[in-house]
Formats: C-alpha cells, sequence, structure tokens
C-alpha cells in the first residue's frame, strides 16, 4: 500500500474513533464535543504507531496535523453527529399534518 494512502487511511480511522469517542460524551455532558476535538492533538501520535515511514510532505508533527485536519474533521463531524443522534434516540417530529414525514409516522 503506498504511503499517501496509508496515512489518509489511518487519518479517516482517527477521526472516526475521535467521532464516537466526542458523540457518546456528549449524549450525557454538553462539552463532550470539545474533548472529541482535542483528540486531534493526538492525530499524530495516532498516525506514527502504526506508521514507519512517513509522507514526504508530513515528517514534522505540524505538518502531520496540515495535512491531516480537513479529512479528520470530516469524518469526526460526520460519526460525532451519527453517535449524538443515534444516542439521544431522536424521532423525527412532523410540524405539518399534510408532510410526507407526518404521512410515514402515523401510517395514513
Amino acid at each position: 500500500m503506498r504511503v499517501d494512502n496509508k496515512f489518509s487511511l489511518l487519518v479517516y480511522a482517527w477521526g472516526s474513533i475521535a467521532g464516537v469517542i466526542s458523540g457518546l460524551l456528549s449524549v450525557e455532558v454538553n462539552y463532550g464535543w470539545v474533548i472529541g476535538f482535542v483528540l486531534f492533538f493526538f492525530t499524530d501520535s495516532f498516525i506514527r504507531l502504526f506508521m514507519d515511514e512517513l509522507p514526504a510532505d508530513a515528517q514534522t508533527r505540524n505538518a502531520i496535523l496540515k495535512k491531516a485536519f480537513f479529512g479528520w474533521i470530516l469524518f469526526w463531524v460526520y460519526f460525532m453527529m451519527f453517535t449524538y443522534t443515534l444516542g439521544i434516540h431522536f424521532t423525527p417530529q412532523p410540524y405539518n399534518n399534510h408532510s410526507l414525514l407526518s404521512r410515514y409516522v402515523n401510517r395514513t
């Protein structure tokens, strides 16, 4: 596997893990998302744990964080919202009795 591809997969995996952690914490405490965002600063440690060779443009901690930011935040936000929504047992509430959602919920 190419080094860049492995780097990207590890960034996405760490963003997913951080998203699930912050989503679960957000169900219980209001500042759970902050704890999840703090996990971003451990991205370089996670990547160095699994990779012996780093991409040429990501040799230092700051370069790793800069290269990983957009991929990490995309997966973090997605999995945080998904886990939070499942954690609060969200059910949609129709505000219009003639909408498709209302028909689906009321089975009419």
